[in-house]
């Protein structure tokens, strides 16, 4: 093997411009695999007009973000109460002052930026290719990014509204406030976000299986489609290429006809 082609006694991933060296035992080896696939990816792109993109919290952590399951995610770190209860309805309503602590602290990212795959994906749909993001997150950075057609089904913390008059608020309102955020009339303001044991919002589930359904290209990106229902609308798919970009397994990679196993940032930035 050609010396320029390993590096010895190197701990860490090396990306060396289009390049990607990936580790191999004590060497870390040249990887054209990678720069294949997005080739592909990129021609998939420029012969469609109708691409559909699927999003989970990959996309954001590249903004600095948390996730929920990796092994830095919220649901490996310890707490009063696991995490899942803390983001349930029940304890929202048990539990309220708790629960706006922890929204405050681990929910709530109002400094981070959109990332190189919002700002692509926002292009994308200016140039007429990209019809819809659907996304499980709830920072809002595929609207800050430019993007218009955006179908969140977890809901966004940019929303909020009092549960007794319905009156709406802006995040900020909610950061800066102190204990249980409440509004003029007496009522508790609720973000406009999806808790556990709620259900996703009928319309905003219609439209999102009606653009999967009828997509010639399907992005996956960034999502383990560990939750549901919302994962389960990748059935509803009838095109093309199904595409999925994620740095771990997912159920669909069996099921699709591009896989690249590298952050969606650095993907997207490539195209």
């Amino acid at each position: 093997m050609k010396e320029e082609n390993r590096v010895k006694r190197c701990e860490d991933v090396v990306i060396a411009g289009r390049h990607i060296f990936k580790k191999n035992g004590g060497d870390i080896m040249l990887h054209e695999e990678s720069n294949e696939k997005i080739e592909r990816l990129k021609k998939i792109v420029a012969e469609s007009d109708n691409i559909v993109f699927f999003g989970g919290a990959g996309v954001s952590t590249e903004s600095g973000i948390p996730d929920f399951r990796s092994v830095d995610g919220l649901y490996n770190q310890k707490y009063k109460y696991p995490p899942e209860v803390m983001v349930s309805h029940s304890f929202y309503v048990s539990h309220t002052d708790e629960f706006f602590e922890f929204y405050r602290n681990k929910m709530l990212a109002l400094d981070a930026k959109p990332n190189a795959a919002h700002l692509k994906l926002a292009e994308l749909e200016k140039k007429g290719k990209l019809k819809a993001v659907i996304t499980q997150n709830i920072d809002g950075l595929h609207y800050a990014a430019g993007s218009k057609e955006v179908l969140e089904l977890h809901g966004s913390v940019h929303r909020n509204y009092c549960t007794k008059c319905g009156k709406s608020y802006p995040v900020e309102y909610i950061a800066e406030s102190d204990g249980v955020p409440m509004c003029d009339c007496g009522g508790i303001i609720k973000p406009d976000v999806v808790l556990y044991e709620e259900g996703l919002d009928s319309m905003t589930m219609q439209k999102s299986v009606s653009y999967i359904s009828k997509a010639d290209v399907l992005i996956i990106g960034g999502t383990s489609l560990a939750v549901y229902p919302a994962a389960g609308f990748i059935d509803y798919f009838r095109g093309s290429h199904l595409v999925v970009i994620n740095m771990d397994k997912t159920q669909r990679d069996v099921n699709a006809d591009l896989l690249i196993n590298e952050r969606i940032g650095e993907v997207f930035e490539q195209l």
